[in-house]
């Protein structure tokens, strides 16, 4: 019993000894710090009190003014610079790519193949593919999937027009359904499946994405190891998502690809790209071609990033329009002049006319960026000419996303609602790289058109249609769920919905 005893005692003393060396790596260079917690780092709010983008967020906003360009910080035991400059913003995005290619993330493809995706995977696969997806997202391609958006859009409609009736507010929770429209439009295009989930509240392809979105296995417990020690979880060939997620989508993947090569059926979406590449690899061409497990996690994260990401959007857009209904005014009487104008249809050149209801979205994404901090791996020391800027090989990178969107040096009175900061003008005379929704440079989101146009669609749609405004239940100031990734409202959001005479 004495020996276990002191086993363990000295197991304990042997991680107390680690953690301090890896936790004085900073202190060591004389770079600006916050003091870390033994065990959590400088995590020890995350998921108690702050989201990780808050958390970031916050370490930008104290650090910022400091003479180095970022800030030291501990992931737990892995070693971050928080970048707080701008320039350097820039190089790690753009300019320096190459020393910073990768973000860093988990995943696994031969164990977890849903992880598999352009969002995650390194180094020559990650070219090689995003070169093979980047035809998928043209001008020519968004035109051919925009009447499936204008058709689940006008089903959307309908059920707003159910749930309301002339002169009586109905308050109705917002995001449950715009996810349902996500949902609908994402199994459109992504898997040309009619989804009904705008009818059916409990449609299974709604069901699981919120359980790909919101549920990991082992419920959390081993997310320290997913986010602060991806390799290492990778070694352990420990996977991510659920089992009953990866199965869904497995299988309706194999579905579609089944009938649509048994029919020949061409629908001209997502899919058919994605079956193309895959009849390539299939003919003996990998170089152009792809798996079907490949075909499968590059068919999960479009629908995961075009549901969530669109949905939550479009919660937040409508919530911070009823709080400013001068905005909501003004959004209205330009998307009723340009749909007259369009023989009182919404079109694919109509949505892009649409520049103030473009400016509301941006604005909206500049307050609720939902990924709200980038990451990147250095791959190679980063040694510029300023010994300031060094970072070592193996530093994760953060560029609080969050931050840098309320930063008031960038945009003075950074919590009010103002779209007009969206104007061209207004743009050019801001520092690159001071919105990032959506990231920057060769590593930013490949499906940033789409993602804006079935936004600008359904929004059109809402605001054309019925004036929203708070209600009792609409809460004054918008909880996150802290345990999320993205930021996405806790409680939903609950707006007094009413429809306009026409």
């Amino acid at each position: 019993m004495s020996l276990l005893l002191s086993l363990i005692a000295l197991l304990i003393s042997l991680l107390l000894f680690a953690a301090r060396r890896s936790h004085g790596y900073w202190q060591r260079r004389g770079i600006p710090h916050d003091v870390p917690h033994p065990l959590f780092g400088n995590m020890k709010n995350w998921q108690k009190k702050k989201t990780i983008a808050q958390i970031f967020r916050d370490y930008y906003i104290k650090h910022k003014d400091s003479d180095y360009p970022f800030a030291g910080f501990y992931f737990f035991f892995q070693r971050n610079a928080v970048i707080t400059d701008l320039d350097l913003v820039k190089r790690v995005l753009i300019k320096d790519f190459n020393h910073f290619e990768n973000r860093g993330v988990f995943y696994n493809e031969i164990d977890d193949p849903l992880t598999g995706n352009l969002f995650s995977i390194e180094g020559q696969k990650w070219r090689h593919l995003r070169h093979k997806l980047t035809p998928t997202f043209t001008s020519g391609k968004m035109k051919h999937m925009f009447p499936i958006v204008v058709k689940v859009g006008e089903e959307m409609e309908k059920i707003f027009s159910d749930k309301t009736t002339l002169g009586q507010g109905q308050v109705l929770e917002i995001v449950d359904i715009v996810a349902r429209y996500t949902a609908d439009v994402i199994g459109n295009c992504a898997f040309g499946l009619n989804c009904n989930s705008l009818q059916d509240p409990k449609a299974e392809f709604v069901t699981i994405g919120k359980r790909a979105v919101n549920e990991r296995r082992f419920g959390g417990l081993l997310d320290f190891l997913f986010f602060g020690f991806p390799i290492l979880s990778r070694r352990l060939r420990l996977k991510i998502n659920v089992q009953e997620v990866e199965d869904f989508y497995s299988r309706i993947v194999r579905e579609t690809i089944d009938y649509r090569l048994k029919t020949k059926e061409r629908r001209n979406d997502f899919m058919d790209s994605l079956i193309d590449m895959y009849q390539k690899e299939q003919g003996g061409n990998a170089e152009d071609g792809l798996s079907f497990n490949e075909v499968l996690a590059q068919a999960f994260i479009f629908f995961l990033a075009g549901f969530e990401t669109s949905s939550t959007t479009m919660g937040f857009a409508l919530y911070e329009l009823a709080g400013n209904q001068d905005v909501q005014d003004k959004v209205r009487k330009e998307i009723n002049n340009v749909i007259e104008k369009h023989n009182n249809e919404i079109t694919y050149e109509g949505i892009k006319e649409m520049k103030y209801l473009e400016q509301v979205v941006m604005e909206t994404l500049r307050k609720y960026p939902v990924l709200a901090h980038l990451t990147r791996m250095t791959e190679s020391d980063f040694s510029p000419e300023d010994p300031k800027y060094f970072i070592a090989k193996g530093t994760m990178v953060v560029i609080p996303s969050l931050g840098i969107h309320y930063d008031p040096e960038i945009y003075p009175e950074p919590e009010k609602f103002k779209p007009e900061r969206f104007t061209d003008e207004a743009i050019a005379a801001r520092p690159a790289c001071t919105w990032l929704p959506f990231g920057e440079g060769p590593r930013n989101c490949i499906g940033l058109r789409f993602g804006l146009m079935q936004t600008c669609v359904g929004l059109a749609y809402l605001i054309r249609g019925y004036t929203f405004s708070f209600a009792p239940e609409t809460e004054e100031h918008i909880h996150f769920i802290l345990s999320s990734v993205l930021l996405s409202a806790k409680n939903g959001i609950h707006l007094k919905v009413e429809k306009i005479l026409k």
